[in-house]
């Protein structure tokens, strides 16, 4: 059993119009989002980080190489670890679409999202699935790097909470911020959340 430290990765260029970037976006990270990776990359090296994992998209990696470099260790790449496929609403802000599909789907996300968009309960069983992986296949600390949206969802599946519930249950996830879990050897038991937006 690992300790495991999900990290959303740091700023983009879509950040201040909370533009969605899902799995098929690939914005970039702002000077201050530069500066946000260097920071974490400092505090995994206080964190005594061993291992460190990312989605394989380029805002995560951007903001998970400095912690690699600075723990001199090879950063792994996982594509289950993408963000979800927010589908028409890819590269959108809400205010763009439909207002009818915009209540929709924040009254229940997990039953009317956007057409085209990949399924909230598979988006967050990837990624319990991936974090269950992570932790058994290493001990000590290790630093995931991945995507609000994906977090918030698997955290929602880990935990045994309601998917469609996401955004309401975690509203937040701070760019290049640290949550930490723990989970169970029994899966069937639900993870325990021991930090949440802890600022590096």
């Amino acid at each position: 059993m690992s300790r495991l430290l999900l990290a959303r990765h740091a700023e983009t260029v879509w950040h201040e119009e909370n533009r969605y970037a899902g799995g098929r976006s690939e914005p970039e990270l702002t000077d201050r989002g530069l500066r946000q990776a260097e920071r974490l990359g400092r505090t995994a090296v206080a964190l005594g980080v061993g291992v460190v994992v990312s989605s394989p998209q380029r805002r995560a990696v951007a903001t998970a190489t400095p912690a690699a470099a600075a723990l001199g260790v090879s950063l792994r790449l996982r594509p289950d670890l993408r963000e979800v496929d927010f589908g028409d609403l890819e590269g959108h802000t809400l205010s763009e679409m439909d207002p009818e599909a915009v209540r929709r789907f924040r009254d229940d996300p997990e039953a009317n999202g956007f057409p085209n968009a990949e399924p909230l309960r598979v988006a967050g069983e990837r990624c319990a699935a991936a974090l269950r992986e992570i932790d058994g296949d290493h001990e000590g600390t290790v630093l995931v790097v991945a995507h609000s949206s994906l977090f918030r969802i698997g955290l929602c599946v880990l935990m045994g909470l309601p998917v469609a519930r996401y955004r309401h249950c975690f509203p937040l996830l701070e760019n290049a911020a640290l949550t930490e879990i723990r989970l169970p050897a029994d899966p069937s038991l639900p993870a325990g959340l021991l930090s949440l937006n802890r600022l590096s």
